[in-house]
């Protein structure tokens, strides 16, 4: 069987190929590797190709090992043919390949192989079928004009040879129909495309590198818009861009489209690190299983890496290097460090340049503590240190350096250090050299705009005068220490959403600790800080607290451990978050206080009310995300984007919740059941398969939902009959959500939320109490109230609560009611002291008496105290004679 086939999400110079290559190997059969374009999808399913007698057969109908000849046209890269890759390398099978695109790493070779630099691959077979002498019908050469003019943007780009000339030339007078190429290429935009265009442009961004000017454009649309491509193209033209990458997040993936018209920007080849593929002036990929953001940041690096060569060691290294020698007194190290300012030094041999250890200052100022001035720096160096050579990457410098926390880095060569590279280096490397400033297509700089938003009068609106003024005190402390200080996360989130919240995280760039610490001695106000992770709380007198962080960018050493921090910039802050609706930050520096920052797209993930994932990694290192999505998804009524969703349901599959420890998860599922709603989110972990991680036979049945709806209604009546004593509802849910779990069941969901032996104890007597009082109750028909007081005494307002939420008998419910509005605050009028009066002796008899009475008056046997005096004479005659 011969196969030709093109590559995925095919065009029309890809079907156009697949055609003429049918006319050359006419026994082939035709099949799609994937799904094609839009436009090419509606013009299949049109009445014009049915003129041409081509069978298009589908792939799931095609036995793969029966393939001897693969036919490849308009590509030869084993990523972009789909289940194709599985034939390729087979013994016996030979290919056969004509395409146009520049090489690529993933090329597979073919027995014949015809590749040329033109405009559309269909040129390269219009002239093998002009030259066989092979006939084409007019409606043949129609579709193949189509695809010269669709690729080569009807003869206007740059990679358009006098060869795509002559073959459209050739192919008119074969009888093909401009009127059908021009229907199809020069199409107007559609309402929604039109509107994309306008965000594309909005969005466009203008970054320098290496001084070649490049637009980056990053849109956000919650369900596919086609001819993405056709919108890009009109839009370089538009601005007259000779370099644009258009990023569009559509549905579940990103589209990429990207143009060039200089020689120094290869965007083929740069497509081809997406998965995608192109030529140097026009390429494009489809990428899954990345965010919109994670697209980005890799679009940077390879941007970076590609026009300007990534730098090495020796590039990063300052020198020449400050060492010392291994037998200088540590007294004469403390000096050297301190003329040079530095926190850590290179320790080399006595004889030589060869490094040996590494001295941190803190060490040197422990043992000068102690009195060992004149002790040698190799006492004390630490021996276990790395070194890199003058070439080494990136990524072998961050290793050491950030891994490993090593102070600073040697750069040896020929066994002599050369230089060194600190944390410093590189953190400079990584945010200041990389954040070139961009500019609008107008030329102005971001950071420079006249008309930014700013949303200080919205924090007046919405904030205390007080905060207000603490807030401001915060920024000009940060402007006399040099630190940029920002109110971050769900804080400003809320803010823009009208919410109440008065829980403020504050975000230094610079020294967090020093930062709070300077502010609470101006304040006279306490502060707790935590030197590990560099946070700490400030404390006011009326019991607010502020949380102060420094700026840090946190790492994960193996999904769902506890996060590693380092220290880095507000954006490296902001990108370790959850999601990009927590991802905003108010600047509160004198000059800018009030104006909002938003790298993530926060602002419009806000607006259009959906949660969505930062990375796709986001649920690896931290899975109790998936729980905190969610608990917003539901407190605000948004909904869970599309690619967030299926992220989160592969973290599921793969178990990472199960690694989750017992306390954290116990804490997240707190935080659930404390919403004023927890059924919602209830039900959506049920959906996700959560509440089988606490025991397999959890499940959000009917009966179930029932309880909740139930329980939701009790609460209600609770609250609305002025009942002062207050509850903890989320204990209530809790209770709710084991119910009808057996001891062993019980056993297991405690063990798997690490529950503490308080809460543990709690549970097993709350549910005991409850099952026993609803028994004993359910027993009785109608009880008096004195037999419901006796069931129902001794149980908590939580437990009471659940109870009458869970029964379904009226008269049980009622006992319930009255209970918490009535019989609990009866009690006789004849007091202990009464008795001791009356002549009664103490002892037992006193509690029996009271016990007795009590009951009584709950039956309404008694309601005076005179009616209570008689009552003991009448069931005491021998204590209570006539004369008491």
């Amino acid at each position: 069987m011969d196969v030709i086939t093109t590559h995925l999400n095919a065009d029309f110079d890809a079907l156009a190929s697949m055609i003429a290559a049918k006319k050359l190997y006419p026994d082939a059969d035709v099949v799609f590797a994937g799904a094609q374009e839009k436009l090419v999808r509606e013009f299949l399913a049109g009445s014009f190709i049915k003129k041409i007698p081509v069978e298009f057969k589908r792939f799931r109908d095609l036995d793969l090992s029966r393939v001897k000849r693969l036919i490849l046209v308009d590509t030869r890269q084993r990523s972009r043919i789909g289940r194709f890759e599985e034939v390729i390398g087979r013994s016996g099978l030979e290919i056969h390949i004509y395409d146009h695109h520049p090489d690529a790493e993933d090329d597979v070779s073919g027995a014949v192989s015809i590749i040329k630099p033109v405009g559309a691959t269909t040129t390269i077979l219009t002239q093998l079928i002009r030259e066989q002498g092979i006939m084409l019908t007019p409606e043949e050469a129609t579709v193949l004009a189509l695809g010269i003019y669709e690729d080569t943007g009807s003869f206007t780009f740059s990679s358009t040879t006098p060869d795509d000339l002559k073959a459209a030339a050739y192919l008119l007078t074969c009888g093909a129909d401009l009127n059908v190429v021009a229907d199809i290429v020069t199409r107007d935009l559609t309402r929604e495309q039109v509107s994309l265009l306008n965000e594309l442009i909005n969005a466009a961004r203008i970054y320098t590198i290496h001084g070649i000017d490049i637009c980056i454009s990053s849109i956000s649309v919650n369900k596919y818009v086609g001819d993405f491509a056709l919108i890009v193209h009109k839009f370089r033209d538009m601005e007259n861009l000779n370099v644009v990458f258009a990023l569009a997040r559509m549905e579940d993936r990103v589209y990429m489209v990207a143009r060039s018209r200089i020689p120094e920007v290869n965007v083929g080849e740069i497509a081809s690190y997406f998965g995608g593929g192109g030529h140097a002036t026009a390429a494009s990929a489809t990428i899954r299983g990345k965010t919109l953001i994670e697209v980005e940041n890799k679009l940077w690096e390879v941007l970076q890496s590609r026009i300007r060569p990534t730098p090495v060691a020796r590039d990063l290294m300052s020198q020449p290097p400050i060492c010392v020698n291994e037998l200088m007194p540590l007294k004469s190290v403390e000096e050297v460090m301190i003329r040079f300012n530095i926190n850590a030094v290179p320790v080399v041999r006595k004889d030589s340049s060869e490094p040996v250890g590494v001295l941190s200052r803190q060490t040197v100022e422990k043992a000068l503590y102690h009195g060992f001035d004149d002790a040698p720096a190799r006492d004390y160096m630490n021996r276990d240190f790395k070194v890199v050579g003058p070439d080494a990457t990136i990524l072998e410098i961050q290793e050491p350096l950030v891994e490993f926390q090593q102070r600073i880095l040697p750069v040896v060569e020929d066994g002599r250090i050369i230089g060194v590279i600190t944390r410093r280096d590189l953190l400079k490397y990584l945010v200041e050299e990389r954040s070139t400033h961009p500019r609008e297509l107008n030329g102005e700089l971001l950071f420079q705009k006249k008309r930014e938003k700013n949303i200080e009068s919205l924090l007046r609106e919405q904030l205390p005068e007080y905060v207000i003024d603490i807030l401001k005190r915060m920024g000009r402390l940060g402007h006399r220490l040099g630190y940029g200080v920002y109110a971050v996360g769900g804080f400003v989130r809320d803010i823009l959403l009208r919410r109440p919240n008065l829980d403020i995280d504050i975000v230094v760039e610079g020294d967090g600790i020093v930062f709070a610490r300077a502010f609470a001695q101006e304040e006279g106000i306490r502060v707790r800080t935590h030197k590990k992770f560099n946070t700490a709380v400030l404390i006011f007198p009326d019991g607010m607290k502020i949380d102060v962080a420094t700026a840090r960018l946190e790492y994960y050493r193996y999904p769902a451990a506890l996060p590693v921090v380092e220290f880095g910039s507000l954006k490296m802050d902001l990108y370790r978050r959850d999601f990009t609706i927590n991802t905003l930050a108010v600047d509160l520096r004198p000059e800018r206080f009030g104006r909002l920052i938003d790298f993530f797209g926060g602002q419009k993930d806000l607006k259009e009310k959906t949660i969505r994932v930062l990375h796709s990694l986001s649920f690896v290192e931290d899975p109790t995300r998936i729980l905190r999505a969610i608990r917003f998804e539901q407190r605000f009524g948004f909904q869970i984007g599309r690619q967030t969703e299926r992220l989160m349901q592969n973290a599921v599959k793969i178990g990472l919740i199960e690694k989750i420890g017992g306390h954290r998860l116990f804490h997240e599922l707190q935080l659930i059941l404390m919403e004023n709603d927890p059924v919602p989110a209830l039900r959506r972990m049920d959906e996700f398969q959560l509440l089988g991680v606490l025991d397999p036979l959890l499940k959000w049945t009917e009966k179930k939902e029932k309880l909740f709806r139930s329980l939701k209604d009790v609460l209600s009546w609770y609250e609305l009959s002025f009942l002062d004593e207050p509850v903890e509802k989320w204990w209530i849910y809790f209770c709710a959500l084991l119910d009808g779990l057996n001891a062993s069941q019980l056993e297991g969901v405690c063990k798997k939320l690490d529950l503490p032996e308080g809460h543990k104890t709690r549970l097993f007597g709350a549910l005991r109490n409850i099952y026993r009082a609803a028994r004993e109750l359910e027993a009785k028909e109608s009880p008096p109230p004195s037999i419901a007081y006796r069931i129902l005494n001794g149980l908590s307002t939580e437990e009471l609560l659940l109870l009458m939420a869970k029964t379904e008998i009226p008269e049980v419910r009622k006992s319930v009611n009255f209970y918490l509005t009535r019989y609990r605050y009866v009690s006789p009028e004849i007091k202990g002291r009464d008795l001791k009066e009356a002549g009664v002796p103490p002892g037992p008899i006193y509690r029996k008496i009271l016990d007795e009475l009590l009951y009584a008056k709950l039956d309404g046997l008694v309601y005076t105290k005179q009616d209570e005096w008689e009552y003991l004479k009448r069931h005491y005659p021998e204590i209570f004679k006539d004369e008491s």
